[in-house]
């Protein structure tokens, strides 16, 4: 139920009583900038209602870049809750009998974020300690938590980085995040690279890439796409660009499929604990009635929402959202679609119209997702009157301190007291959270800057408009 303070605010402000003002400090900044007043939208507000809305293009449906993540999170904590948690699992058919699966063995994706190389690994050790050795059939991937069960299969790449981390669009197994660990080290005469693990059937040549004089840091600037080649059952990976001179890096990339991946790493493992498994590997739903054998959980919703909020996370964030749409998907009903009902359902039921409301992916990574400053006040208000707030709290960066954030506001008031969620595309920067001013009240901060010059000059705006929240008394 809502609460009357809440009512009362949003009454304020969509009565009108908001004022136009933009601030000096931000419309200086936006002078500098060279950038139009009616790029900016924002709402600016005490929490308690105690000074009317300051308000800007507050109806306007913009692009939110990043801070669309905090409605994935925010309805995410409300309907899946804290403590959920997503699950992977070993099964079979039937029981093992004498050490032995009579068939395939099913691993089943349950959207668990963790599910790294080790806990792999830990996986398969537990299946391997309750005395199976054999496996008779092949390995078969269930991914089938969301409709369809590969989002990425024929999805056009974002931008011309497909091989990095922000750009993978998860399934509901997500192994090492779909990423391949590769270790590149510059030499005297070139580059050489490798995979960890070291798979059997996978080659990588880095014979083709230059040395460059760039520092080790910005090892990305002169990356190209890398071409893969198949010979059968194997791999060969060859990479382009240039490395930095004395450099050496060990980067998640984007560059085999997961299918072949998943596979070839299960069964180097499932070898390397002395157990044997026959031909024939696929994709497809375990039998309903399947035996579990092993199991691994992720972390709580609530710790994994710091990585998506504190490192905006695109991956995660979208794993999240896809959650959402698993727990209320109606038979038949596509996963994407039923996390964008779901949303929209608490939206209607906090009293919040989403009309102009834009999803996607629920990560901001997208070119069409838009939200209004308005639509995205309310949303951070209602999830202070909810039984969540410290959580999201805990889960935004801090100005000056972490996060996305470790490198911004570090000098001015707002420094270690601001928890706000950045965002960042080509042509739209965003910042939205809390701001606690110099006399103790905690304000709503939602400030989006839409322009084709937003992701070079528009931060300094936004964190100006922060510095002058903080001030005030």
């Amino acid at each position: 139920m809502l609460t009357r303070a809440w009512l009362c605010a949003a009454a304020l402000l969509l009565a009108g009583c908001a004022t136009t003002r933009l601030p000096d400090p931000a419309q200086a900044a936006l002078a500098r900038a060279g950038l139009p007043a009616d790029s900016l939208g924002f709402v600016l507000q005490p929490l308690d209602g105690s000074r009317p809305a300051l308000t800007r293009r507050a109806g306007d449906a913009m692009a939110p870049a990043s801070t669309m993540k905090l409605v994935t999170a925010i309805v995410a904590l409300d309907r899946l809750g804290i403590a959920h948690r997503g699950r992977t699992e070993l099964l079979a058919a039937v029981p093992p009998l004498n050490g032995v699966i009579d068939g395939p063995l099913f691993l089943r994706g349950g959207a668990d974020p963790d599910l790294d190389w080790p806990a792999l690994w830990w996986l398969l050790r537990q299946l391997r300690e309750s005395g199976v050795r054999e496996i008779r059939g092949g390995l078969l991937v269930d991914r089938t938590l969301f409709n369809p069960a590969r989002l990425d299969i024929g999805a056009p790449p974002f931008d011309e980085a497909p091989a990095f981390a922000y750009n993978v669009i998860p399934d509901a197994l997500q192994l090492n995040g779909s990423l391949l660990d590769v270790e590149l080290r510059a030499t005297d005469t070139g580059v050489v690279a490798r995979s960890l693990p070291a798979l059997a059937g996978l080659g990588i040549d880095a014979g083709a890439m230059t040395l460059s004089a760039r520092p080790c840091k910005d090892w990305d600037e002169d990356w190209r796409p890398a071409e893969l080649t198949a010979a059968g059952d194997a791999r060969r990976l060859t990479l382009h660009g240039a490395f930095p001179c004395g450099c050496r890096r060990l980067e998640a990339l984007q560059l085999v499929d997961r299918q072949w991946l998943a596979t070839h790493a299960v069964r180097q493992f499932w070898a390397e604990l002395g157990g044997t498994m026959g031909a024939g590997d696929a994709e497809g739903a375990a039998p309903a009635d399947a035996v579990v054998l092993a199991s691994h959980r992720g972390r709580p919703l609530a710790e994994v929402l710091r990585g998506v909020m504190k490192g905006s996370d695109n991956a995660l964030a979208r794993l999240v959202y896809l959650q959402l749409g698993a727990q209320a998907a109606r038979p038949g009903e596509p996963t994407l679609a039923a996390a964008g009902r779901s949303v929209r359902a608490w939206f209607a039921a906090h009293g919040l119209d989403d009309r102009g409301l834009v999803l996607d992916n629920g990560s901001g990574l997208s070119r069409s997702e838009r939200i209004s400053p308005a639509q995205l006040a309310g949303l951070l208000r209602a999830s202070q009157a909810g039984g969540q707030a410290p959580e999201l709290l805990a889960a935004l960066p801090v100005a000056g301190l972490d996060g996305t954030l470790s490198r911004r506001l570090k000098d001015g008031p707002a420094a270690g007291q601001a928890r706000l969620k950045t965002g960042t595309l080509r042509d739209a920067v965003g910042l939205a959270g809390f701001v606690p001013d110099a006399a103790g009240r905690t304000w709503l901060f939602v400030a989006l800057l839409n322009h084709p010059d937003a992701a070079a000059k528009g931060r300094p705006v936004l964190d100006a408009l922060v510095n002058w929240v903080a001030a005030q008394r």
